[in-house]
C-alpha cells in the first residue's frame, strides 16, 4: 500500500511472481504500476504491506542483493561521449561477478557498434545498450519498464526477440506496457492494475475469462448485407452457414474478444 496525501496509489496489491517467469503489469496512466514496481525495486518505501523480492525485503537491501537485480528505466542516461564498448566496460566495474562485457554486447545485438560513440545510435539501438546496462550484472531478476516506447514495428520485435532470449537462459522478467500486443507476445502471465488495485492475474489467452468468451461469426447475405452473431459453438455454425451456401461462406469471420477487449472492459469498470 503506498499513499501520496489524499491519494492512494497502491490500495492494497497482493501479488506473487515465479521464478523464470516473464510477469507483464498493465494499467491506464496512473493506475499504480510505477509505484508498484518502484516498490519492488527498492526505489520507494511502501506505506504498508509485505515485500519480498529475492527472498530480502527490498526495504533492507543491501549492496549484494542489488548486485542480483537489473533494472531498464524508461531513460538510464546519456553518455554521449563515449562508446558502446566502453559505457559497458565502465558498469561492469560496478558488480562483483560481471558477465563478459563484450558478449553482453553481442547478446543485444550491437556488436557492430561497440566502437560508435553512443549519441549516434538510433533510438532501439540505445534501447539495446539499456538493456545491456541492465544485465551486465547476471541478474537473477530483470525489470523492464515501457522498454520499447517509441520504437517502430519492426525495431519492437528484435526488441522481443532479445526478451526472449533472456527469459529462455533463465532471467525472471517484471515489464510493464501500455502494448497489449506485446504483453501478450511475451508474458507468461499479466496482471491488470486500475485505480490501485489488483483487476486480475492470469495468462493472457485465459485474462478476464477470454478462453471461454463467445466467439462473434459474421458473414454476407445473398444480398450483401452483414450479419454477425455471437456464439459459444462457432464451428457448429460455420458448418450450418456452409451448408446454407453450399460450400463456401462468403465474408465469413470468426474472432473471439483480443487481449485488448478485455484489457479495456476491465479498466473500464473500473
Amino acid at each position: 500500500r503506498k499513499v501520496y496525501g489524499d491519494v492512494v496509489a497502491v490500495d492494497g496489491i497482493d501479488l506473487a511472481v515465479h521464478r523464470g517467469e516473464v510477469f507483464a503489469l498493465l494499467g491506464p496512466n496512473g493506475a499504480g504500476k510505477t509505484t508498484t514496481v518502484e516498490i519492488l525495486e527498492g526505489f520507494r518505501r511502501r506505506d504498508g504491506g509485505e515485500v519480498s523480492v529475492l527472498g530480502v525485503d527490498p526495504d533492507r537491501a543491501d549492496a549484494r542483493w542489488r548486485s542480483r537485480v537489473g533494472i531498464v528505466l524508461q531513460g538510464t542516461g546519456e553518455f554521449d561521449e563515449l562508446t558502446v564498448a566502453e559505457v559497458v566496460h565502465h558498469f561492469a566495474n560496478f558488480y562483483p561477478e560481471p558477465d563478459d562485457p563484450d558478449s553482453v554486447i553481442d547478446r543485444v545485438g550491437l556488436a557492430d557498434k561497440a566502437r560508435a560513440r553512443t549519441h549516434t545510435l538510433s533510438g532501439g539501438q540505445k534501447r539495446r545498450l539499456d538493456v545491456a546496462l541492465g544485465i551486465i550484472g547476471r541478474p537473477e531478476l530483470l525489470f523492464l519498464d515501457e522498454p520499447t516506447t517509441g520504437f517502430d514495428p519492426k525495431a519492437r520485435r528484435e526488441f522481443w526477440e532479445l526478451i526472449r532470449n533472456l527469459a529462455t537462459a533463465g532471467t525472471t522478467i517484471v515489464l510493464t506496457t501500455h502494448y497489449l500486443d506485446e504483453a501478450e507476445a511475451l508474458a507468461d502471465r499479466v496482471a491488470v492494475i486500475a485505480a490501485g488495485r489488483l483487476v486480475d492475474v492470469a495468462a493472457p489467452a485465459k485474462l478476464g475469462d477470454r478462453e471461454n468468451a463467445l466467439a462473434t461469426v459474421s458473414w454476407r447475405t445473398p444480398e450483401g448485407d452483414l450479419e454477425h452473431t455471437k456464439s459459444a459453438t462457432p464451428t457448429a455454425l460455420v458448418s450450418e452457414l456452409a451448408a446454407r451456401f453450399g460450400g463456401e461462406v462468403p465474408g465469413l469471420t470468426v474472432t473471439r474478444p483480443s487481449l485488448e477487449d478485455v484489457y479495456l472492459e476491465m479498466i473500464g469498470h473500473r
